[in-house]
């Protein structure tokens, strides 16, 4: 196992232990065997004496992970590590004032009040404080670990070290394991820090090996003639033809591996589509690697986002990992969302979420993807190749990331079209068929992903809509499109064409879509989950309803199910509702209140008013609105969910000052709509509000 480069770019370099005596580990692993053994032992060393913990150990969101073999895998353990065996970890910070993002994010999606933040907002508010920081950053010194770094937003800290250092600084000892022919390592407890650091760290990456992503490509059979389209094809069969391209939008493809063919095959792809020569920017995150083995997979990604965008966009920004390691990819979407640049990223990638939830990865890039809401950033993630058996077995399982909430999950379908090149148009479409969960795998003939997680809750706007019956568990996919590799995109590769599929064809359609949309708006519609579902009743022409085809565990059916969402995209509709047309009621114009953050200066004229927002999270035991100070006399009325009125509200206050006050026990968690009403000529007021 190689250790990983001094990292990220971005990073913030916090420090290098001894830096005169020690090289970087990196370099270390490249002198003779005996010198490598050497420098590792003496890190070791380092890593095992004078280190004592006083404190008491709290668990992480990291476990132990299962190695059963109950994944589908067939697992071997193997011996323990040697302490001087050297590792790379990621440690995910918690966010602050998380109940506050919850608010914030809920109402901000569904259009309720708030901008996106800023990087700096989103930092000052949520992120760790430097000093918290400070305290992992000296825990992992005091522990033996070198090269430590910082992520940008403060949400990671990256570490070298060894197994000597791992045991040190969470308790917990790795074993080596065979994992079908790869050796594998893992940590045999589950991972602890000092309970210090408890309110701190979220959980921590890099110990684990057995359980990685997959891409979610899949290649048409040999024996098939081509009848995959050209991705030039999908903006008229799906009706985005007659949309501007994206020119104004960024789009963000989460990589793996050496980038070199697969930006040569974009120029050539261009040139032959008569496309502009795109700007193309590769964001090494970790070490460079030459691996290029999933070359297909991220051409697919590329050419179709950018064909599905309209041919020309601002800018594609590879954000390239260094392995399909759950450290590495956990940094990867960091730096998406710490940069704040791409506002639709693409990932084509997933693996078993009860893997995901039991390394920790599943808490700590929720938080990630929620980051990249709060900053007006959508990532579209595959629903997964295996039908509703993503984890393997006869029982229903999905693939994560797609079950988060905070992502938009897009499943895969089987497309019928007829006519040709810009001329080509829908006919029809069924679910990515497969009939049971050995038929359904990846490996075999595959289908498209959807099911009830095991693992995550339903976000609002699911439960809202009323899509799930009695379930109470985050549904997927939320749309679908073309992945059937029978029906897929006609690739290049290498400057040959291949017929491909999979969600992973699914995936960058939506992303090249939804930067078209966001282009059209100057990129400032919120994540679109939260009113895809809040105006999918009313708006049934967003969509061609799939009604055929099973994935194994659940079949299609009218409305929204789980074998392909609402179904595809007529992409002219949803661009029109997801910017407020088609007849879906759009909320009026407000202001956001933060908790416990007062308004000041505000002035209403006689029989005047202004309207704020307020969100409410659940498990809130009260919340109180007040206004104070300035001159003349002021009303206040409240409502959840909508604009009171002086004749329609939830509650008011209407005494013959400035100074009023409702407070509300028990309050049902959502939006409160809060109104200043001027009796009299008002100035100099101030509005608080603020939840226990």
């Amino acid at each position: 196992m190689q250790a990983r480069g001094t990292g990220d770019r971005s990073a913030r370099r916090i420090m290098l232990i001894n830096s005169e005596n020690h090289m970087n580990l990196k370099e270390q692993l490249k002198l003779s065997p005996l010198a490598s053994l050497t420098s590792l032992a003496v890190l070791a060393l380092a890593a095992t004496t004078g280190v004592a913990h006083a404190e008491t150990w709290v668990a992480t969101a990291t476990k132990a992970p299962v190695v059963t073999g109950a994944t589908g895998a067939t697992i071997q353990a193997q011996s323990l590590m040697q302490s001087g065996i050297a590792t790379h970890v990621v440690v995910a910070l918690k966010l602050r004032n998380k109940a506050d993002l919850d608010a914030f994010t809920s109402a901000m999606v569904a259009g309720h009040g708030g901008q996106p933040l800023t990087k700096a907002q989103f930092m000052e508010r949520y992120a760790p404080t430097a000093a918290q920081v400070q305290k992992v950053v000296d825990h992992l010194q005091r522990s033996g670990f070198i090269n430590i770094t910082v992520s940008d937003n403060r949400m990671l800290v990256s570490a070298d070290g060894t197994a000597g250092s791992v045991k040190n600084a969470f308790n917990t000892e790795m074993r080596t394991y065979n994992v079908e022919g790869r050796t594998a390592y893992a940590n045999v407890s589950d991972a602890a820090v000092p309970q210090s650091l408890g309110d701190t760290v979220m959980s921590v990456h890099g110990l684990q090996t057995v359980h990685t992503y997959h891409t979610m490509a899949k290649p048409a059979a040999v024996t098939l003639a081509t009848t995959g389209h050209n991705p030039t094809e999908f903006p008229a069969i799906y009706n985005a033809n007659g949309l501007p391209s994206a020119v104004n939008a960024t789009i963000g493809i989460i990589t793996q591996g050496s980038m070199q063919q697969t930006i040569a095959d974009l120029n050539t792809f261009t040139s032959r589509a008569g496309y502009p020569t795109v700007n193309v920017k590769t964001v090494t995150v970790g070490s460079a690697s030459s691996d290029t083995s999933g070359v297909g997979e991220w051409n697919m990604d590329t050419q179709d986002a950018l064909a599905a965008a309209g041919g020309t966009i601002k800018q594609m920004i590879l954000y390239t990992a260094s392995t399909l390691s759950d450290a590495d990819l956990t940094d990867t979407y960091n730096r998406a969302v710490s940069d704040n640049v791409a506002k639709t990223i693409n990932v084509s990638l997933g693996e078993c979420e009860t893997s995901a939830k039991n390394s920790g990865i599943m808490a700590s890039n929720d938080q990630i993807f929620q980051a990249a809401v709060a900053q007006g950033q959508t990532f579209a993630v595959s629903s997964g190749d295996s039908g509703a058996y993503e984890c393997g077995g006869s029982s229903t399982s999905q693939s994560y990331p797609s079950v988060s909430p905070w992502v938009v999950s897009v499943g895969g379908t089987l497309l019928g079209t007829s006519g040709s090149g810009s001329n080509t148009t829908w006919t029809s479409e069924s679910v990515w068929s497969c009939t049971g969960s050995s038929d359904c795998q990846q490996s075999n003939n595959g289908g498209a992903g959807g099911g009830p997680s095991l693992t995550e809750s339903a976000p609002s706007w699911q439960l809202n809509a009323g899509v799930l019956g009695s379930s109470t568990k985050r549904g997927t996919p939320d749309i679908a499109l073309n992945a059937d590799p029978s029906s897929g995109a006609l690739v290049l590769v290498k400057g040959a064409t291949q017929q491909i599929g999979g969600t992973s064809l699914a995936a960058p359609l939506f992303t090249g879509f939804w930067a078209r949309v966001q282009s059209m708006n100057n990129n400032a519609l919120p994540f679109p989950s939260s009113n895809l579902y809040a105006r999918a009743a009313a708006n049934p022409g967003m969509f061609h309803d799939i009604v055929s085809g099973k994935n194994g565990g659940y079949s299609a059916a009218s409305g929204w199910d789980y074998a392909s969402g609402y179904g595809s995209l007529n992409v002219a509709n949803f661009a029109s509702v997801m910017a407020g047309g088609g007849g879906s009621t759009t909320p009026p114009a407000s202001n956001a209140l933060t908790n416990n953050v007062a308004v000041t200066g505000i002035s209403v004229a006689a029989n005047g008013s202004k309207t704020y927002t307020f969100a409410v999270p659940s498990g809130a035991t009260s919340v109180t609105f007040k206004t104070s100070g300035g001159s003349g006399d002021t009303d206040l009325y409240v409502k959840l969910g909508s604009a009171p009125t002086t004749s329609s509200y939830l509650q008011k206050s209407d005494g013959t000052t400035t100074s009023e006050s409702i407070t509300l026990s028990a309050p049902t968690a959502g939006t409160y709509y809060v109104l200043v009403y001027g009796f009299k000529a008002s100035s100099g007021v101030s509005l608080v509000a603020g939840y226990k």
